[in-house]
């Protein structure tokens, strides 16, 4: 479980904010109304941040992304949004995106390909694993 360990250590604060944070980033990943794992990669990509993103998905190693591009590939609006739910200021939830996310798309994409159907959810489940 040394990945999950890693992560939940990335998120700073006490159990609730990083439970929250896993949500943040669970919701992200699940929103099917953006397109889910696939439509965030997507917006990462339109936003100019294709190298990065890709990277994450692939099976090599993964680029690093800063608060900014964060910033950049989700936009302003999720990042206040996000920001509010979570109970931290948009600057310290880019930051902990900067170090989580990366990850968490990484391992939810071990070929190399955004899953389907099962892979998902199995992944979902991993990521729920971490609020408890």
């Amino acid at each position: 479980m040394g990945i999950l360990d890693s992560i939940i250590g990335q998120a700073s604060g006490g159990g609730g904010t990083q439970t929250l944070l896993v949500n943040a980033v669970i919701g992200l990943i699940n929103n099917q109304q953006t397109g889910g794992l696939a439509g965030l990669v997507k917006q990462f990509a339109g936003s100019g941040l294709g190298d990065i993103v890709n990277s994450w998905v692939s099976t090599g190693k993964n680029l690093p992304v800063t608060p900014q591009q964060i910033q950049q590939g989700l936009g302003s609006d999720v990042i206040s949004q996000l920001a509010a739910k979570v109970g931290l200021s948009p600057q310290d939830l880019t930051s902990h995106l900067s170090n989580v996310l990366p990850q968490i798309v990484d391992k939810l994409t071990p070929d190399g390909k955004i899953p389907q159907g099962d892979l998902m959810s199995k992944g979902m489940s991993i990521l729920e694993g971490l609020m408890k």
